[in-house]
């Protein structure tokens, strides 16, 4: 081979395209969500609620493995574990941060100004201080608020309409939550309406919720509101049955509280919740900043009438509570 022919012969190699390998495909990339909870880790993230959440950003084009990584976090009732777990998740250089109820949102705008963070709380985030305002949050703090702080007036309202001879009415209550406080004064003005008296039961951990439910046998309690609270929810299964061994009457803001046994239910539907907030995480992916994203307030609440336990307490669900509910357990 001539010189000349050797030189054509490598040209042309050289000009022969590489094999269609992507490198756009190679470095795609991959989006990191952390999931910070409160609560402790569901048996199947996919059969909660909280599955919601990454089956949404599935329909929105985020698979997990491929274009998504999702870093739990789960706190499973112990809220001082939450600071640890935020930085860990700031430390993982997470994209978007989700905090779940009042104490994960405190760890989590306590370990970044800088991370978006898109927020499930259970009380006003611009009246608990997260938020500059819900219309504009003005920081790195953006989501959705479930207003549990405007609903438990209406919770305690529910429970003098069904037992209307009721005069002693405990609060559960997690001295851990900072948004019970003001809960709690909402209740207060209620109680006071409705000639009814309240008193405050705290727990923090499983065996302190079996002692609260003593306490309020001790102080006669008539009925018992729960408030809203990732242990709370966690331990649902364990207060409902607390309520009714006790014959307490009893309302949460979970449906899930409902159908475990609870009398009764009033609130948002959390699925709806976990599906609204991927949306949120969806708009921060393609550029859009917290500041500029308003909190999002419920528009809809459901009631879960578990009619079973009324049944079991002696109770007769009243026929203008009845036409209210959205569903009935037989």
């Amino acid at each position: 081979m001539t010189t000349r022919r050797r030189l054509l012969h490598i040209l042309g190699i050289s000009l022969c395209p590489w094999p269609l390998t992507s490198t756009a495909q190679s470095k795609a990339r991959v989006w990191r969500v952390g999931f910070l909870s409160a609560r402790a880790r569901p048996a199947s993230i996919a059969a909660d609620y909280y599955g919601a959440f990454p089956h949404r950003l599935n329909e929105l084009g985020y698979v997990e493995g491929r274009n998504l990584s999702i870093e739990w976090r789960f706190a499973a009732g112990d809220y001082g574990r939450l600071p640890r777990m935020a930085t860990e998740l700031v430390q993982a250089n997470v994209d978007v941060m989700m905090a779940l109820g009042p104490p994960a949102v405190e760890a989590a705008r306590k370990a970044t100004t800088t991370i978006p963070i898109v927020i499930v709380v259970s009380i006003d985030p611009a009246a608990a201080g997260f938020v500059k305002s819900l219309a504009r949050p003005g920081g790195n703090i953006t989501g959705l608020s479930n207003l549990a702080g405007d609903i438990s007036p209406k919770h305690l309202e529910l429970l003098h309409a069904i037992a209307p001879k009721v005069a002693r009415v405990a609060v559960l209550t997690n001295p851990g939550n900072t948004a019970h406080a003001a809960m709690l004064k909402s209740v207060e003005s209620a109680a006071q309406s409705l000639s009814v008296k309240i008193f405050t039961v705290k727990a923090q951990t499983p065996a302190e919720i079996e002692s609260a439910f003593a306490f309020m046998v001790r102080e006669r309690a008539g009925a018992v509101m729960v408030f809203l609270d990732p242990l709370f929810i966690q331990q649902e299964r364990q207060i409902a049955s607390l309520a009714t061994q006790n014959r307490l009457p009893s309302i949460f803001a979970n449906r899930e509280y409902a159908e475990a046994g609870g009398l009764m239910s009033y609130g948002q539907d959390q699925t709806d919740i976990y599906r609204r907030a991927a949306t949120y995480v969806d708009k921060i992916f393609k550029g859009a900043k917290p500041a500029d994203l308003p909190v999002e307030q419920p528009m809809t609440f459901d009631m879960i009438i578990n009619r079973q336990t009324a049944k079991a307490l002696g109770l007769t669900i009243p026929p203008d509570i009845m036409v209210q509910a959205t569903r009935v357990i037989e």
